[in-house]
């Protein structure tokens, strides 16, 4: 029996579900999932971004629930502190935690014209000014990062700051978005961690049960 359980969305529309089930994996924590279905209220509203407070992934461990996905990185780097989903170095890690908590509350405009969407493709998709100018502080954090800590990941090894920016590289494919060398090598190597292959093939395998996400495109 796993030692915990993990309640998500779905895999392919949903960033938040991504972001809490990558942390998961990386601290090696046993945990079974827990998949609400497309009817559920609380998953229509998540998904369909009606909701100010999203109630998944809920993280049940130990008796204890957790959700919001910074909550989760930071109960888990506080029970599994050797899988260093933050880094060891404390001003490395006030910079892990910044940049994870600014895509947290931020890039509205990017949530709103680029929706997780994993099965779909749109190489002509026109980017229009509001989400461009968030593809460009997300490129310049990219940037940043990888020119001060060395890559391939963010922070060198990969860090709870990946999980996090992982669901955007996701968007970034389905909305071939252009990107600089660097960005497009470091997008490249969270789109091939073992992981993310593995929920990326689940969320191919998934049916289509929520109409209004694909209506506009």
């Amino acid at each position: 029996m796993a030692e915990a359980s993990l309640t998500i969305s779905s895999k392919n529309y949903s960033s938040w579900a991504l972001r809490g089930w990558l942390l998961c994996k990386m601290a090696g924590l046993d945990f079974e999932e827990r998949i609400l279905p497309a009817d559920d209220p609380s998953t229509r509203a998540e998904l369909l971004l009606l909701s100010p407070s999203f109630l998944v992934p809920c993280l049940t461990h130990d008796n204890i629930t957790v959700w919001d996905t910074l909550a989760i990185a930071e109960y888990l780097h506080e029970i599994r502190p050797n899988a260093n989903l933050l880094p060891r170095n404390r001003a490395a890690r006030a910079h892990c935690r910044s940049i994870s908590g600014e895509m947290h509350s931020g890039f509205s405009n990017l949530r709103s014209a680029l929706p997780m969407n994993i099965k779909a493709h749109y190489p002509g998709f026109k980017i229009w000014a509001g989400a461009q100018a968030d593809i460009d502080r997300i490129a310049t954090i990219w940037r940043e990062c990888l020119a001060k800590y060395g890559g391939p990941y963010l922070f060198g090894p990969p860090t709870a700051a990946d999980a996090m920016y992982a669901p955007v590289c996701t968007r970034f494919r389905t909305y071939n978005v252009k990107l600089d060398a660097a960005c497009r090598g470091y997008s490249e190597h969270i789109l091939n961690l073992p992981f993310v292959v593995e929920w990326i093939s689940a969320a191919q395998a998934e049916p289509d049960e929520i109409e209004e996400l694909d209506v506009e495109f």
